[in-house]
């Protein structure tokens, strides 16, 4: 069996969040630490609560040290050693929308479709809406996201999708309601977003751009396609593939579930069987981690929310369930087996590749949670089959992974992914703004050896 040069141990206290974020209380504080001056106070239409705070600096340089973002947030989601901007003063809101479920616990307020709102002092006419990854809350792209945009004067909004936690299944009455209010919050806030921004710089937003990764990469298709009217363009990263057939987030990690235990135990067959499922040579040092800690936890969150319906295996320990599965595992589910009326509930959730807007997609070619075969190369092929290649780049990242924080474990052979979502947000502000189109869609070759991996990356 193949071995990492290095433990996965450090990454796996980072990452077991990657998935599903953390269920643990938030340290950010209340009103106590996020007082604010009658100036700072902007009203966000629809909003149910706001507090408002005039900062010296709206990056996580300042917001760490003020209260103003969570850390656990974006845990395992950077690399240690990025260079972040700093020095952006203006006004952040943070507050929710009226809703009924009550799973996000940031400020103790225990109410979910919290945003945040970031206003710079110095502001360039644009507008970035995000969501996180997983099922995180609003604070998970300040690293990946907020902190880039900001440092070249976009107002910045997020939100937490409107539900969080692996229990997102509890949020609606349908299978996929869940996932549908993420299309709801997005909009929500952008639309309110434009309007504060109108209001507090006494001008409209002049673009408009919708960015987001994993379950949030899935959002920007979705809106982009169903919603252009919103936003000027967007870039995504390793975005969730939901489509009425397979190949697509539910028949993918159960695939790995039943090989991985034969490659681990060096049965014959088993290395042919992941590659066939399609986790790409090459990833194989860090697929005893994902099969502790993330294949089962994507799936069974994705399956009980979409086909709820589905009875598999319910003991820890049985055959090819990791040991340390809690609730039994899906390693025996065959999307392609299950009813029509499944197919039918994910059917309306579903890419189409239909995009109406500029996209920019990117993905790692040694992304082991969601690989690339089946997920960022199959909505490529969606977008040129529809029409709209022209309209969309997309580039493989050779050596990029789903999540930075794996980088520590593997600084040799990985490229960390957070610069290339940097260096095509630039791009798409220049085919938009400038009309400047980016270099045609290709798979991006592995850096120098010599070359920073942290910090640089181009397209």
């Amino acid at each position: 069996m193949l071995k990492t040069t290095r433990p996965l141990a450090v990454a796996a206290a980072l990452l077991l969040a990657t998935t599903l974020g953390s269920t643990a209380a938030s340290a950010i504080p209340e009103s106590d630490s996020i007082a604010a001056a009658s100036a700072c106070r902007v009203r966000v239409p629809g909003a149910e609560h706001v507090i408002g705070a005039c900062l010296a600096d709206l990056t996580t340089a300042g917001t760490v040290a003020s209260g103003h973002t969570d850390p656990e947030d974006w845990a395992g989601l950077e690399t240690a050693g990025t260079v972040d901007p700093s020095g952006v003063p203006g006004v952040q809101l943070d507050g929710y929308f009226p809703d009924t479920s009550t799973t996000n616990t940031n400020h103790r307020w225990n109410h979910d479709s919290q945003f945040v709102i970031r206003l710079p002092r110095n502001w360039n006419g644009g507008l970035v809406v995000a969501g996180p990854p997983g099922l995180r809350e609003q604070y998970a792209n300040d690293r990946l996201i907020s902190d880039h945009v900001l440092a070249q004067g976009f107002a910045y909004a997020a939100t937490d999708k409107g539900n969080t936690g692996e229990r997102i299944y509890r949020d609606g009455r349908r299978p996929g309601d869940a996932i549908a209010e993420w299309h709801e919050r997005v909009a929500q806030l952008t639309v309110a977003a434009k309007q504060v921004a109108t209001r507090h710089y006494g001008r409209r937003p002049a673009t408009t751009f919708m960015a987001g990764a994993s379950a949030a990469g899935y959002l920007v298709r979705w809106q982009l396609e169903n919603n252009p009217g919103l936003f000027t363009g967007g870039v995504e990263l390793h975005g969730l593939l939901l489509t009425p057939d397979a190949p697509n987030i539910l028949d993918t990690a159960p695939a790995a579930l039943r090989a991985y235990p034969k490659f681990r135990d060096r049965v014959p067959g088993g290395l042919e069987e992941m590659h066939a499922a399609g986790y790409p040579v090459g990833s194989e040092p860090i697929w005893g981690f994902h099969y502790q800690n993330l294949w089962d936890s994507l799936q069974r969150t994705m399956r009980e929310e979409l086909d709820p319906g589905y009875d598999g295996p319910k003991e820890a320990g049985t055959p090819f369930c990791p040991a340390n599965t809690i609730k039994g595992c899906d390693t025996d589910y065959v999307y392609a087996d299950r009813p029509a009326a499944v197919h039918k509930a994910i059917e309306r959730l579903s890419s189409t590749g239909r995009i109406k807007r500029p996209l920019i997609s990117l993905q790692g070619t040694l992304d082991a949670l969601l690989p690339i075969t089946r997920s960022g190369d199959v909505y490529a092929r969606m977008v040129d089959d529809a029409g709209r290649g022209d309209l969309h780049r997309y580039y493989r990242v050779t050596n990029g992974t789903h999540a930075d924080g794996l980088y520590r474990a593997m600084p040799e052979v990985i490229q960390s992914m957070s610069p290339c979502f940097a260096t095509a947000f630039d791009a798409l502000a220049a085919w938009t703004r400038n009309g400047t189109p980016p270099p045609p869609s290709r798979t991006v070759p592995a850096p120098p050896e010599e070359a920073d991996r942290i910090n640089r990356c181009g397209l």
